[in-house]
């Protein structure tokens, strides 16, 4: 989940029957990915299942610019294992975003919100697989939950990143899915998000999914892709970086550049996960 510039390809807003049609379109043209691919195994899962803070075996947390402000124009303080922002309740991972201000963390960096990003990285990465993530999602002015991926070299964008799942309160019901190169990203004015409608994502469980092959990467949500990219297998690494370990993310960001305006009275906001499952050849 990168910058504003990130959303040049929006330049001119779509209404919402556009969006349909387009979301229709793209699912015509893509076949449906409704389980993992036949015999595939199930290599790594939080089932959500023990209560409390997420599970540290699993899970880490990214706070590194809390004090120096986020990206994007993000407005959120991310905490560390703190239970008002990252719990583990009833068989479901809670993400909430609260209005307050952690001005005793030595970290602090201003931030009026609160909220969590957990990561799996140093704890689990991988190279291709079938990535679920079963979620419901937060539809209050200025949220931008998320379910994406980062290269564990560390470079950005040149390591690549897939946006498995992205979505702002103030867009309800479109979902966005990116994938970021060294060649195609917002900086350089190449990239590219596709996007689907889910009409009721902010009150109803989603299946989002990710199939990252050799040969392509597919972007889908309750077992259709809308989203596809295929590998020139031309060794270029700008163009292609994902035959390299990706770690996962999930984060709840608030307003930014894609957030867009915040709505305080919304809050506290939560982005739901009942479980992460990932299956490899």
């Amino acid at each position: 989940m990168t910058s504003a510039g990130k959303l040049l390809w929006m330049t001119v807003t779509p209404t919402l029957a556009q969006t349909l049609v387009l979301a229709l379109a793209l699912t015509l043209a893509l076949p449906a990915s409704a389980a993992p691919p036949s015999g595939w195994r199930l290599v790594w899962a939080d089932e959500f299942d023990v209560d409390g803070l997420p599970d540290p075996a699993r899970w880490d947390y990214d706070t590194e610019r809390n004090r120096a402000g986020w990206h994007n124009e993000e407005l959120q303080y991310y905490a560390r294992a703190r239970l008002e922002n990252s719990r583990v309740t009833g068989g479901r991972l809670v993400i909430t975003a609260r209005r307050e201000a952690l001005s005793a963390q030595p970290d602090y960096g201003g931030q009026q919100y609160t909220s969590a990003r957990l990561v799996t990285r140093g704890k689990a990465s991988w190279t291709y697989g079938y990535i679920e993530v079963r979620a419901k999602l937060p539809c209050g002015p200025g949220s931008w939950p998320a379910i994406w991926m980062l290269g564990t070299k560390g470079q950005w964008p040149v390591d690549g990143e897939i946006d498995i799942m992205e979505h702002v309160g103030n867009r309800p019901g479109e979902i966005l899915g990116s994938v970021y190169t060294g060649a195609s990203n917002w900086p350089m004015g190449t990239g590219h998000t596709d996007r689907t409608m889910v009409v009721d994502a902010c009150g109803a469980f989603h299946d989002y999914h990710l199939t990252w092959t050799r040969e392509r990467i597919r972007i889908g949500v309750d077992g259709r892709d809308y989203a596809e990219r295929v590998n020139a297998r031309d060794g270029d690494y700008a163009q292609w970086p994902f035959d390299s370990p990706q770690y996962l993310l999930l984060n709840l960001a608030v307003g930014g550049g894609l957030g867009g305006a915040v709505t305080n009275a919304s809050l506290p906001w939560q982005f739901e996960v009942e479980y992460v499952r990932v299956y490899q050849p």
